[in-house]
């Protein structure tokens, strides 16, 4: 896939994510926080007024270190893709 068509289906998955209405389970969520933080390269911290979803939140974004951003863009969308295939 080239760099184009990777951002393509990047922003394609990101918005299936963001039109869907349905509640999505914690652990789908956060993965799918990980990699979309560490695909577009936010550096926020973050920044809930809840300490222990900043703690998930933390610990999804150490589990994405060591990924380029075209690898995170790469699992953002196989987790999208995956999660919509099992709510068929």
């Amino acid at each position: 896939m080239t760099p184009e068509e990777l951002d393509i289906a990047f922003t394609n998955a990101v918005a299936s994510i963001n039109a869907h209405t349905e509640p999505f389970p914690a652990d789908v969520l956060l993965k799918l926080y990980a990699y979309y933080k560490h695909a577009t390269n936010d550096q926020s911290t973050p920044s809930s007024s809840n300490p222990l979803i900043n703690a998930f939140k933390t610990n999804a974004l150490f589990q994405t270190q060591g990924l380029t951003q075209a690898e995170a863009k790469n699992l953002y969308i196989e987790a999208v893709n995956q999660y919509f295939l099992y709510r068929k």
